[in-house]
């Protein structure tokens, strides 16, 4: 019985571990497609000269801004989804503290998603590809 029981527990954790790697390759593959379409816009914001302005980040609860030392272009209206002019990929957040109101925030790239908000408190999500359109077609 208790190696019936070992062998189970052994199988668990294999399934476990090829479930997650799985996921992993799903959620490279899918980054990988996300940033082709960002590079994509990044060389059509180029040609068509769509201006990149600084981008700042917004502080808990939407209270202040603060400079993050990026340029690029934001993607949504919340000005909370940005892309910089090397084509990396943010969700800029700021902390609120008074060194970072004065310094400026650092902010650090993330991997593109190909839905933008999936799985957010609010609800509200939208396909990466429309949103890089809408922001070449302003």
């Amino acid at each position: 019985m208790a190696g019936e029981q070992e062998a189970w527990r052994a199988e668990r954790a294999r399934a476990v571990e090829a479930r997650a790697a799985a996921a992993e390759r799903a959620a490279a593959a899918e980054s990988a497609r996300a940033q082709e379409l960002i590079d994509g816009f990044v060389a059509e914001a180029g040609r068509r000269g769509v201006a990149p302005e600084p981008l700042v980040a917004p502080g808990p609860g939407g209270r202040g801004r603060y400079r993050t030392g990026l340029v690029g272009w934001y993607l949504t209206r919340s000005r909370v989804v940005a892309v910089d002019t090397d084509g990396r990929y943010y969700v800029l957040r700021a902390g609120g503290g008074l060194r970072e109101r004065l310094t400026g925030t650092t902010v650090a790239p993330s991997d593109p998603p190909l839905v933008v908000g999936r799985g957010a408190r609010d609800g509200e999500q939208a396909d990466l590809a429309d949103l890089l359109r809408r922001r070449l077609q302003e």
